[in-house]
């Protein structure tokens, strides 16, 4: 056959391809007369990076070399920040990336053609039944309880003996939910030890909650434990892509050789130190979109409209069917946010007029939420 011919009869994907979900980024805002747009659909940080960041990058000239493979200097950053070994992080494109690393190395389809297992919440991060089946392995959703938790006593029934790795999001992303500390324990101490539970902790800076797992300090007390972190959000860095995961080294000494080669880039690496040297900065916007988050909720809240506990930078509205009309409505009044249809609509903490804007649009809306 020529190529040619090849390629008139069609080039087919492997055939898991065909039954993954298409991952759904976050529209930009369209254009209305007289408003000013806002994009709320993607839960990124609606401020720039710090000023020293932007220098930094700026100052950035050596494209014409690789980055360093293994983002030491980053990684050695890190390692005083978190008070944890340098050697335990492992560095990726975005904690995305990092989590594809981690699926890469620990699921996947066996030799005997047996897929390993995955479990995970559902619904949660919409990447995750993407990355899993691109894996080879088979994914394990468990919904989410009424009010957007994890159902940790469900996940942990689910485990068999194909079950290689748990994912945890903390916040869920999107019903906004954290997972408590002493639950958490409990839930590890319940799966198997060669059993991967990965906590992934993209929000763990807009965290307020007194009883929130701290993924670290898991990953201390259990050698199975990975954690994911990422700059993308409280940092303003998403488009760098640069996050990472901490694990223990019987994990990462097998996690190094599934790592994508200089997947963060030189001036990546060194935005994200820029902007770890500068920290307090970093929390005091937290805390300013924080502040927008808790007077979001409260706004919610005394319309009567019943909404999860949120711990990101996000809130969730559980309309379900309407879904889709109310991300219309929002369109029209030029504030993109993210509808998952028949289930509910999130929404990003943006700049103070485009919180108010989405209030208002609540008031006039006459659908509450489920359970409102």
């Amino acid at each position: 056959m020529t190529s040619s011919e090849t390629i008139k009869g069609g080039i087919e994907p492997r055939p898991v391809v065909a039954r993954l979900p298409r991952y759904a980024a976050g529209k930009p805002p369209a254009e209305v007369d007289g408003m000013a747009s806002y994009k709320l659909s993607s839960n990124e940080n609606p401020l720039p990076p710090l000023p020293a960041v932007l220098e930094a990058i700026a100052q950035q000239t050596d494209f014409n070399r690789y980055p360093d493979p293994l983002s030491t200097r980053l990684r050695t950053e890190l390692s005083a920040f978190l008070d944890v070994p340098a050697e335990d992080i492992v560095t990726g494109a975005g904690s995305l990336g990092a989590l594809n690393q981690l699926l890469a190395t620990f699921a996947g389809r066996n030799d005997d053609g047996t897929p390993d297992e995955v479990i995970y919440a559902w619904r949660s991060f919409e990447a995750y039944p993407i990355s899993i089946g691109l894996s080879g392995a088979g994914g394990v959703p468990v919904p989410v309880t009424a009010d957007g938790r994890h159902d940790l006593p469900a996940m942990a029934a689910a485990v068999t003996s194909r079950t290689k790795v748990i994912l945890l999001c903390t916040p869920n992303n999107p019903t906004g939910p954290v997972l408590g500390a002493a639950e958490t324990e409990e839930f590890i101490r319940l799966v198997p030890p060669h059993v991967v539970v990965v906590i992934d902790e993209a929000y763990q800076e807009f965290v307020r909650a007194e009883d929130a797992v701290d993924g670290i300090a898991m990953y201390r007390k259990y050698p199975n434990v990975a954690v994911l972190r990422t700059f993308s959000k409280a940092h303003g860095l998403a488009g760098l892509r640069v996050g990472y995961s901490v694990s223990n080294p019987g994990l990462t000494q097998h996690l190094r050789v599934a790592a994508t080669p200089f997947a963060v880039s030189q001036i990546a690496e060194k935005a994200a130190i820029v902007s770890l040297q500068n920290y307090g900065q970093v929390v005091g916007r937290v805390q300013s979109l924080v502040d927008e988050r808790e007077r979001v909720t409260a706004g919610l809240r005394s319309l009567g409209w019943a909404v999860p506990d949120a711990q990101g930078n996000f809130v969730w509205l559980d309309l379900g069917e309407d879904s889709a009309g109310f991300a219309e409505l929002a369109g029209a009044q030029a504030l993109s946010v993210r509808a998952f249809p028949g289930e509910g609509v999130r929404v990003s903490i943006g700049e103070p007029e485009a919180n108010a804007r989405f209030l208002r649009l609540c008031a006039d809306y006459t659908k509450a939420p489920r359970g409102s």
